[in-house]
């Protein structure tokens, strides 16, 4: 299967209306998480946000600009960057494609692969108490 970006897929023509296309578009942008430039804090739309009343599957893009502000540093929506869905692989898009495939891998699998290999580590050490 080729990898294709999600911007360059909702902006292909596919045959369809274009009132199908924007909603292809919105479909897309809907699952999208935005991180806050200045303290790092990520709006994943599928947590919400207890502190400020805001619904779990709320779009970024569907809040208010006036009223929205970023629950850490409360700035405006305006310093916020998409970041992408959650299971899009970390890292820069020229890179994914070099390494033994960890590349592709998204940050959850990343702490997996890693806090396991330290686990794996720990436990092999203290098996080496067990040899007297």
């Amino acid at each position: 299967m080729p990898d294709v970006n999600p911007s360059e897929q909702t902006s292909k023509p596919s045959g369809s209306s274009s009132g199908e296309e924007t909603d292809q578009a919105q479909i897309d942008l809907s699952t999208h998480r935005f991180e806050c430039r200045s303290c790092g804090y990520i709006y994943d739309p599928s947590e919400g946000v207890k502190k400020l009343q805001i619904p779990v599957g709320k779009p970024f893009l569907e809040l208010d600009p006036e009223t929205f502000r970023c629950p850490v540093c409360r700035l405006r929506t305006d310093s916020f960057r998409d970041i992408g869905p959650k299971t899009k692989p970390s890292g820069f898009e020229e890179n994914l494609n070099y390494g033994f495939g960890v590349n592709n891998l998204t940050p959850a699998q990343k702490n997996v692969l890693i806090f396991g290999g330290l686990a794996l580590a720990l436990a092999c050490f203290l098996s080496l108490y067990s040899l007297n």
